[in-house]
């Protein structure tokens, strides 16, 4: 198996071509199966964000609702993984590959949000 189809969902992410609709705008380019795993996740981390909320109303104490965020916090990084393994190996590469050498500055300044 290849190291980009090692995904929990299977499926390697397609993402980010420079296809563009008719206003210029990049989109990405997904498999269905993979936007549906990455919707599970976030799904998921929707419903662990009502918990904490849940969880400060009824004044749970402060230390399991700190180790609820970090769980939270931990989900979000993976996605955020997940979509940047899939953009290196495809949008960064295809257009590295076209000659347009900017995108690296552009993905330093995403990881570095990233990594905020």
């Amino acid at each position: 198996m290849a190291a980009h189809e090692k995904h929990d969902e299977g499926v390697a992410p397609q993402c980010c071509g420079s296809d563009c609709h008719s206003s210029g705008e990049r989109t990405s380019h997904h498999t269905r199966e993979f936007k549906n795993g990455l919707t599970t996740r976030l799904n998921r981390i929707e419903g662990q964000i009502r918990g904490i909320k849940g969880m400060i109303e009824r004044d749970t104490y402060c230390d399991d609702v700190l180790t609820q965020l970090a769980a939270v916090q931990s989900a979000l990084g993976s996605v955020g993984k997940l979509l940047l393994e899939g953009h290196m190996k495809s949008c960064i590469i295809e257009r590295i590959e076209a000659g347009e050498h900017e995108v690296i500055d552009e993905l330093l300044i995403t990881v570095g949000r990233l990594m905020k």
